[in-house]
């Protein structure tokens, strides 16, 4: 809307049913979203309302609220989700601590989709081949759109910590400094919008997928967890002798026992799952570990007052609102219902089968289906409508033909 019609406070209204739009532009059926798709309105939360540094004409853009006409959160938002399960926690004298770690491509321009991506032409005439990770060289040509990358975050009030290459070919990694889960919700969206408006401008295209590239480690976007007093601060995974707690081991088991039920909230796509076949640095398991990247729950070494537990299922590709939530509503369900972990893992394992998760799309979907507690913490209009969306989306993907099909089995009999 214009600026003006912004400030003067006029309410933009929005179709119910958007929330629940795939990927593709359609929709489900109306009755997930209220069969008259009655209007929606959009609250500007006041904190992130920006001025878009990378525009050349004056733009800015307002994180909102997708709220009922009657003034409530909708129950489709995940913005809103969130900040219910914030609330649960509040509820209890407790506030989550999160940060979160998001890897990205970037890549040449790639107008053919049957063609893979490519990186782009270093300042040396050639693309980046091989493993580059944590390199500090500067052939890859991408000094000057980094540059503008850590000005705009600046712009924007986006706090880094640490910027890296990551394993994969032209693959980076973000760390955001923690805090609370809805501003590292809004800071996760807010940076992956500025990477690709930037990339444009320097003929870049920056990829989130989970996998956007074969024989190449997948893109992730680990949480790192931690529950504090309200008030004092004080990190309840930790006693005062810094040993760990029993609500340490009852949110790890809370974890566990909702992974499963919730991988199709944390791996939303076809493509999620091609990450999550790389048995290393995607584990696909609700094992929990101290210090082992294999295991999908992995406890980072820390000092006692830095105790915290990583999610390590979250790809690149996941709503950043819908994870948070998801994983810290199964951190809260183990803390309730005092729930144990099972026992930790080191070194090279064996998945056991009650601890392994669904490695498709649709076998996740299934699970989700089936899952009483995901309608518990979410309500069933939303686990319905997403369901809902996301088997749009999985039958538009079983539509086409792919190439490797084409190729290896056109000559089978």
């Amino acid at each position: 809307m214009t600026a003006e019609g912004f400030l003067e406070g006029r309410r933009l209204q929005l179709a119910r049913g958007v929330l629940l739009q795939c990927i593709m532009g359609g929709y489900p059926p109306a009755r997930f979203y209220g069969s008259d798709d009655g209007d929606l309105a959009l609250v500007a939360e006041p904190t992130q309302i920006h001025r878009l540094p990378w525009s050349d004409e004056p733009r800015a853009l307002a994180i909102c609220d997708a709220d009922e006409l009657s003034g409530e959160s909708s129950p489709l938002s995940t913005r809103g989700q969130l900040k219910k399960v914030i609330a649960r926690y509040a509820a209890r004298g407790l506030a989550p601590v999160v940060a979160t770690e998001l890897e990205f491509f970037v890549f040449a321009p790639n107008p053919d989709p049957t063609q893979a991506f490519r990186p782009p032409v270093g300042l040396d005439g050639r693309r980046e081949d091989g493993q580059s990770a944590f390199s500090v060289s500067s052939n890859n040509g991408l000094r000057p759109f980094f540059s503008e990358v850590y000005k705009c975050m600046a712009a924007l009030g986006l706090p880094r910590d640490t910027f890296m290459h990551e394993m994969g070919v032209s693959q980076f990694e973000i760390n955001l400094l923690h805090g609370d889960p809805l501003l590292l919700a809004d800071q996760t969206f807010l940076f992956k919008h500025l990477l690709k408006e930037v990339a444009l401008k320097h003929g870049l295209t920056v990829v989130c997928m989970a996998k956007p590239l074969a024989h190449t480690p997948g893109s992730s976007m680990h949480i790192h967890q931690s529950v504090v007093e309200i008030g004092s601060g004080k990190n309840v995974f930790s006693d005062s002798s810094g040993e760990a707690t029993a609500m340490f081991r009852h949110f790890i088991g809370g974890q566990q026992a909702a992974m499963a039920d919730f991988t199709a909230l944390f791996a939303p796509n076809v493509n999620s799952y091609q990450r999550l076949c790389h048995p290393y640095a995607s584990p696909n398991n609700a094992c929990w570990s101290h210090d082992n990247r294999a295991a999908g729950l992995r406890i980072p070494a820390s000092s006692p007052v830095a105790r915290r537990v990583e999610n390590r299922l979250p790809g690149a590709d996941a709503n950043p609102y819908l994870a948070l939530a998801a994983s810290l509503a199964a951190g809260l369900h183990g803390i309730e219902q005092e729930l144990e972990p099972s026992e930790a893992i080191q070194g090279e394992f064996v998945v056991p089968d009650n601890l392994a998760l669904p490695c498709t799309l649709h076998a996740a979907l299934e699970r989700l289906k089936r899952s009483h507690l995901a309608r518990e913490l979410f309500g069933a209009e939303f686990i319905e409508g997403y369901i809902a969306s996301k088997t749009m989306e999985l039958t538009s993907f079983f539509d086409e033909i792919t190439p490797w099909e084409r190729r290896v089995l056109a000559a089978q009999a």
